[in-house]
């Protein structure tokens, strides 16, 4: 009975360890949107711009930001915790060449779960529409999704891990990311005791 119940024991703890690093592992990838079946995309558009860099390629890159170069050192610094970079982009000669269905695809992953809708922005007369989307865990940020919906264009940027949104605005330009134009921090205000 004894050796029973150690064994038993003993395949309990291992079951809960496994489950625990499942769960684990399944936050950390919950921030990386599955956007590849874009791909099919890229024959009707007139421009591409596809960006996959992983957590080791990002590492790689970062040796590349050595000088001493402030803004260098503050790229380095921003992108030391991200896990990835991932851009899909497509430019069309005439509106329509995308469905719906393919702009649902990504938005479905974004409802509901870790994902919030910080900023979106719509204009009814040229039909552009951004929305902005943070991965949260409690305080921490884990990922960023930005959509940007045009008649003749179609983007999704997402980046994976830890942000910094003060830091953010200088990946703007950088590693496929576009300008994102978002609205710069609020200065913090220092409470005067009367």
């Amino acid at each position: 009975m004894k050796t029973l119940f150690r064994n038993s024991l003993k395949a309990i703890t291992v079951s809960v360890l496994l489950l625990l690093t499942t769960v684990v592992t399944v936050r950390a990838q919950s921030a990386k949107l599955q956007i590849d079946q874009l791909d099919s995309l890229a024959s009707k558009a007139s421009e591409t711009v596809d960006v996959r860099l992983d957590e080791h390629l990002m590492q790689m890159t970062a040796k590349f930001f050595v000088s001493k170069d402030p803004d260098d050192a503050e790229i380095r610094d921003l992108i030391k915790g991200v896990k990835g970079i991932y851009v899909k982009s497509f430019t069309f000669e005439k509106e329509g060449e995308y469905s719906p269905a393919e702009i649902d695809s990504v938005m479905s992953q974004l409802r509901g779960g870790a994902w919030s809708k910080i900023i979106g922005v719509t204009s009814k007369k040229d039909g552009d529409n951004v929305e902005v989307y943070l991965n949260t865990a409690g305080d921490q940020i884990n990922g960023l999704a930005v959509l940007s919906i045009e008649p003749k264009e179609f983007t999704v940027v997402n980046i994976v891990g830890p942000i910094n949104l003060e830091k953010l605005v200088q990946l703007e330009g950088q590693f496929g990311v576009p300008y994102l134009n978002l609205p710069p921090p609020k200065p913090k205000v220092e409470k005067k005791n009367p």
